[in-house]
């Protein structure tokens, strides 16, 4: 016994900023985020938190089931950019939803998402919990540089998340992680200790943006014909595809290795930007609510990101 998703919903902060309005202070053009990322434009925080962004995207995933707070046994929760180092953002959103059941974060950067659904299962698996629920929620605008093009025009904000119960919609999944800072980090401020060498960085997102490309496109890649592979199926036996929004070259090169047609994989990055852990189920949401997501379908969640980490799965609608 595994679980399926029964509800899903998603939050993005109502401000809309649009690369021409980047290109006003930062070095850059529409026509160059466009080319690069696949970019339009992005979400971005004035009066909210990440926790405000979870608890909105929570809630909608609740309605969205006609599950009562008071229903869940488990609530997982992930972020890089949350509002404190404790408590955390799921502690945070058990409060102010009313929900009883025990809560924690899980930290895997932009393949969080994977990583809590792969978490709960164990959960599923020795009958701990009858329901879940899962948010990734980022608020990525106060953890960027906005004076280096390279990151800032990439990112945006926004939560996503899903409510679990008992089935067997979770099939199979791979999770690898490949630790190291040098391609994708973002540093902690290191506080105020008197006794303290360490050189101070920059608390902004470093990310070494052809290595990261290179790594996703792999990462993607393998992820999948192993899942493919090891559960006897094809492309053909896949619905869709919803990858880690994070480049739309990285998913149209990992398409075009793969042999699957990029018609097959959902992209939204567009409107969103990197929103990373938040980035599948905000996907997973938008396919939900328009209709496109039918009853036993199956569907790959695919993403990659700090750690190095990348996690993917197959689902069943």
């Amino acid at each position: 016994m595994s679980f399926s998703i029964i509800g899903t919903g998603m939050y993005v902060p109502p401000k809309i900023v649009t690369n021409d309005e980047l290109s006003k202070f930062v070095d850059t053009s529409d026509e160059w985020i466009r080319q690069r990322v696949g970019v339009e434009r992005r979400h971005i925080c004035t009066d909210e938190t990440a926790t405000d962004l979870a608890c909105k995207a929570a809630i909608n995933a609740l309605e969205n089931c006609g599950c009562a707070p008071g229903e869940l046994d488990l609530i997982i929760a992930a972020t890089v950019s949350g509002d404190m180092a404790s408590p955390s953002v799921s502690c945070m959103v058990q409060r102010r939803i009313g929900a009883e059941c025990f809560a924690f974060d899980i930290n895997a950067a932009c393949a969080a998402f994977v990583f809590m659904l792969d978490t709960a299962a164990g959960f599923f698996k020795r009958g701990r919990v009858k329901k879940a629920l899962i948010v990734g929620a980022e608020q990525m605008s106060k953890i960027v540089n906005w004076e280096d093009r390279g990151t800032c025009v990439i990112f945006g904000d926004g939560a996503g998340a899903a409510v679990l119960e008992a089935g067997d919609g979770y099939v199979d999944s791979v999770l690898t992680t490949k630790g190291g800072d040098e391609v994708i980090r973002i540093p902690h401020f290191i506080g105020k200790s008197p006794f303290s060498t360490i050189r101070p960085q920059e608390p902004y997102i470093f990310m070494e943006g052809q290595e990261t490309f290179k790594y996703a496109v792999n990462a993607m890649c393998s992820d999948i014909r192993k899942l493919l592979e090891d559960n006897n199926l094809t492309a053909d036996d896949i619905a869709l595809i919803v990858p880690h929004q994070a480049n739309k070259r990285i998913i149209d090169l990992a398409a075009a290795r793969l042999k699957i047609p990029t018609e097959k994989f959902y992209v939204n990055i567009q409107e969103y930007g990197n929103t990373s852990s938040a980035s599948i189920p905000i996907a997973l949401d938008e396919l939900n609510r328009s209709g496109r997501l039918k009853r036993g379908d199956l569907i790959v969640l695919t993403a990659f990101g700090g750690g190095l980490s990348n996690a993917s799965c197959i689902i069943k609608w």
